[in-house]
This record gives C-alpha cells, sequence and structure tokens, in this order.
C-alpha cells in the first residue's frame, strides 16, 4: 500500500485501530500528523509545473478626461448606495438609486471616463438595473467591455456591441460592408443605425442590398430603423415593403409611409378618408357626418388596414380609425372648407362619431408630429378633459404634447396643474424636458404646498413627489426650505401624521436638490 493511503487510512480508523508506522501509543496522533506534513510537502514539490495560462489581452486605452477627485469619491458613494430603499416611509435620506442615473448622464455629457477601480461596481449596477445600462456602458467605455468579457455576470454588457465593442466608422465603406455582411444581428442594428444616423441614404441603399435574404422578424427590426431620418427618399422602398410576404412588415412600412404627408399611400388614405367624412351644412347648421366603411377590400389591407377587429371593438368603427389616423393632416383643411386644425376640431359630429374621429386625429397628430394640430386637440389646459375640444384621456393629451416644443410643452402642464391640480398629471409631468423650467417647478411646488394644506392623504402625491425629485431645478432648494417645518399642531380634519410626513418629504426633495447642484458642481471642477 502507498505511504500516503496509509496515512489515510490511519486517519480514518484512528490511530488506536491503526497505528502509524512511525509512532504508537499517545505519541500517535503527533505522529500521523508530523508524517502527513512531511509526505504533503514531499508531493507538492514533487509535481512538474503546468503550463502557463495565456496572457490576458491588455486592456485597450480611453483616451476621456479623468474624474475630478470630488466627483470620483461621489460615484463610490453613489454605486454603495444604489440598493432599492426599504419599503414605506423612505425618511428625509435622498434616494440615492434615483441620482446614479442623473450623475451618470451628467459625467456622459462632459466626456469623463470610468475610474478603473469603479468598473466592476458599475457593471454590477448595470447588470441590477436595465434602465442604467446605456449611460453606465458608455460611462465604463472599451475598458468595461474589455472587463465585461472576464466575468459570465457581465455578458449583457456585450450584446449589441462588435466584438472590440466599437463599430466601424460609418465612412470606412469597407469595414462597414464586412461587418453588414458577417456581423451578428445586434451588430448589424447598430450598424445601420449608426449610419442611417450619417446619411440617411446611404442606410437605406445598405438595408436593400440583403434585403431579399433577411428573415421576417429581421427584416421587421431593420425596417423600424428608418424611423431615424425618415424622409419622401424612403417612399420607393417603403412602398416595396407593403408586398412583403410578412404581415408585421407590411403594416410598419404602411405606418411610415402614412408618416411621410405626400407620400402616395397618404393620398391613397386620404381619398378613402373623405369618402367617410364629410362636412354637412343642412337647415343653417354646420356639421361633420360620418359613414364608416362597410367593408375592408383589398387594397385596404395592401395600404396597412387590419381587417379583424381587437376583441369588443366593432369592424367599421375599427377601419374608420385607421383610415383617418393614415391620412395627412393637411387634406382635412381642403375638406371642411378651408378651416384651420382648431375650428375643425371644434365642429359638432353626428351619431356619436365624435370620440371615433378625434381620436384618430389625435393618433395622425403624433404620428406626423403636426403641432398644430395637438395643439387643437389638447385645447385650453384650463378646460374640463370630457369637454375639451380633443381627447379626454390623459395618455393621449401625453402623446400630443410630445410634439410641442419644450418651452410650450411646459407651459401647458404648468397651466394644466395650476386648473386642475395634481391628481392627474402625472402622466403629463413625464413629457416634460429635464430639469423642470421655473414655471412648470413652481406650479408643481405651489400644487404640493396647496395639497398639504387642505389636508389631502400625503401618500397619494409620494410619485409625483418622486419625481419632482429627479427633475425640479437645484436652485428651487431655497423656495422650499420654508415648507420642511414640521407643522405645530394637526386639525381633525388631516390624515393622523399627515403633517410629519409632508415635512418630512419636503425635508428629502430639499436635500436632494441640494445634493443635485453639489454633484453638478463636482464634474465642473477642473480633473
Amino acid at each position: 500500500m502507498d505511504a500516503w493511503e496509509e496515512l489515510v487510512t490511519s486517519a480514518l480508523l484512528g490511530t488506536d485501530r491503526k497505528p502509524p508506522a512511525t509512532g504508537a501509543g499517545d505519541a500517535a496522533p503527533v505522529a500521523l500528523l508530523g508524517a502527513a506534513a512531511v509526505r504533503t510537502v514531499r508531493r507538492r514539490a514533487g509535481l512538474r509545473p503546468g503550463p502557463a495560462a495565456p496572457a490576458l489581452e491588455a486592456a485597450p486605452e480611453d483616451g476621456r478626461g479623468a474624474l475630478p477627485e470630488a466627483a470620483r469619491r461621489r460615484l463610490g458613494q453613489l454605486l454603495a448606495g444604489r440598493s432599492a430603499p426599504s419599503a414605506g416611509r423612505r425618511g428625509a435620506v435622498p434616494d440615492l438609486t434615483e441620482l446614479l442615473p442623473q450623475w451618470l448622464a451628467a459625467a456622459n455629457e462632459r466626456g469623463y471616463r470610468a475610474p478603473a477601480a469603479a468598473l466592476p461596481a458599475l457593471l454590477d449596477a448595470a447588470r441590477a438595473r436595465t434602465d442604467l445600462r446605456p449611460a453606465a456602458l458608455a460611462f465604463a467605455g472599451p475598458r468595461g467591455l474589455w472587463l465585461a468579457r472576464l466575468n459570465p455576470d457581465w455578458r449583457f454588457a456585450l450584446r449589441g456591441t462588435t466584438g472590440g465593442g466599437t463599430l466601424p466608422d460609418p465612412a470606412d465603406e469597407p469595414a462597414v460592408l464586412a461587418l453588414w455582411e458577417e456581423g451578428l444581428f445586434a451588430e448589424r442594428v447598430a450598424l445601420l443605425a449608426a449610419v442611417r444616423a450619417r446619411d440617411a441614404e446611404r442606410g437605406r441603399a445598405l438595408l436593400a442590398s440583403t434585403w431579399g435574404t433577411e428573415r421576417a422578424e429581421d427584416r421587421l427590426m431593420f425596417l423600424d430603423s428608418l424611423r431615424a431620418g425618415l424622409g419622401p427618399a424612403d417612399e420607393e422602398f417603403l412602398e416595396a415593403a407593403l408586398s412583403d410576404r410578412s404581415r408585421n412588415v407590411r403594416a410598419t412600412a404602411a405606418e411610415l409611409l402614412s408618416a411621410l404627408p405626400a407620400s402616395a399611400l397618404a393620398g391613397r388614405m386620404a381619398e378613402r378618408a373623405a369618402s367617410c367624412v364629410a362636412l354637412d351644412r343642412t337647415e343653417g347648421a354646420e356639421t361633420i357626418v360620418v359613414e364608416a366603411p362597410h367593408e375592408c377590400d383589398a387594397g385596404m389591407v395592401h395600404d396597412g388596414v387590419a381587417a379583424t377587429p381587437p376583441t369588443g371593438r366593432g369592424e367599421r368603427s375599427w377601419w374608420l380609425g385607421q383610415l383617418v389616423e393614415a391620412a395627412p393632416l393637411h387634406c382635412w383643411s381642403a375638406r371642411f372648407g378651408g378651416r384651420d386644425p382648431e375650428r375643425i376640431v371644434a365642429l359638432p359630429v353626428t351619431d356619436d362619431w365624435r370620440a371615433e374621429l378625434h381620436a384618430a386625429w389625435c393618433r395622425a397628430a403624433v404620428r406626423q408630429r403636426d403641432a398644430d394640430w395637438s395643439r387643437a386637440l389638447l385645447g385650453a389646459p384650463g378646460a374640463p378633459q370630457a369637454t375639451g375640444p380633443g381627447s379626454s384621456s390623459l395618455a393621449e393629451r401625453a402623446r400630443l404634447l410630445s410634439t410641442l416644443p419644450a418651452e410650450e410643452r411646459a407651459a401647458w402642464v404648468a397651466a394644466f396643474i395650476a386648473a386642475h391640480g395634481l391628481s392627474e398629471a402625472f402622466q403629463l409631468l413625464g413629457v416634460c424636458a429635464v430639469p423642470w423650467s421655473d414655471g412648470l417647478g413652481g406650479a408643481v411646488v405651489d400644487a404640493l404646498d396647496i395639497a398639504r394644506d387642505a389636508g389631502s392623504y400625503p401618500w397619494s402625491f409620494s410619485g409625483v413627489m418622486g419625481l419632482a425629485e429627479r427633475c425640479l431645478a437645484p436652485a428651487a432648494a431655497p423656495r422650499l426650505a420654508v415648507l420642511t417645518a414640521l407643522p405645530a399642531e394637526e386639525s381633525e380634519d388631516v390624515s393622523p401624521g399627515a403633517g410629519g410626513y409632508w415635512a418630512e418629504a419636503f425635508q428629502r426633495l430639499v436635500a436632494t436638490l441640494e445634493l443635485r447642484a453639489a454633484m453638478h458642481a463636482e464634474l465642473a471642477e477642473d480633473a
């Protein structure tokens, strides 16, 4: 028996039953351990060295500027405190989970590179939160992608990137063609977007070069990339895609064509929609009359009209909505005697077709990015939603607002809040540019103050308060200081503990705004 095996047997059976060869009695356990130690050293000393592992590829250089020291420390704090807050009351401490995205956006805007020591924590944060990934990976840069290849937990960072983590220069024709023909799908999607952003016509030509050999699901994704830089030159390609064998591809092509008001498809849809909607002048009154389609013919299907409605939706109203939505909005002025959008929207509609017609116009205004029609359909911000000229849906109003300039959008939402309060403004605030303008920020703060003084249930405003922490301009902090004090006493009509909650929430809001101001100041320091 091998000497090592004998030692193992003695250890398993015990030195009383199987004494080691080198000792007995009370000295046996010590002798066993000594012999095992000697044998272990001998075994290790006799091992032949294995082949050396291949050397790691050196990390690529990142030529961006280094972070200022204060900003570096702040990043460490944000990454260390990135766990979600516990449920219930959040206290007066700023929520670091919501500050990290803003810090990353500001750092990327200034062109800083991530500190090497922060890369593991940064990749862990991006792994845990998909909303962080674009900004976190941009900040991590080529070294972050190099590190991600060494840890399977960070494999997500490699999706949608080339092997080296960078796309070829769109001007490098041979490299672009090589990646387009040989790259992975995610690489090709990113490449098409990059080429399209630089030269829309060249991007479309690149897509057309392999269109006939692409899979249906890939054609759909590639076609969607034409939204960026969409123009009249894309019409011929999209018109051909209307005959694609994939229903989803045909529908997307029709949607894109309808966003081009001068396209042939838009003209065909205008004719169909005009045959269904007319102006009636009987008995001195002018009214819009609607006669929805009685069938969905082959031509309509070819132009992207879905024949089968969703469950619970009538066929004729479904077809009408699609026709009006796809018709160019400028056709209605001629149809209604030269009226502008505001006067058209104000016309009465017969037979309860108003909601369907206006909803379709809302979708058309968003698709065609028509600010005049959006203004008409939004109406005055102070008007009751149920009686406004356009849609009463807050979701549709938010989409219409997205077509307006940022300043006008903020002013409209501020006036809406002044008239209706905050209870229905959450969706509308979500489409406003950040940081909020002084007028919008002031309207939100005033509405929160009014809600507190009115004894409103405070937890129902936690969503708006969270938005304010992220979106209010930091300069608003001094104005909020007077709202952070605890009330001397609470009236009987106020929810128990509400005063303390409101004070705590305002304290957190002020602390967050001050911290955001400090973050931006730190990033502005000389590195």
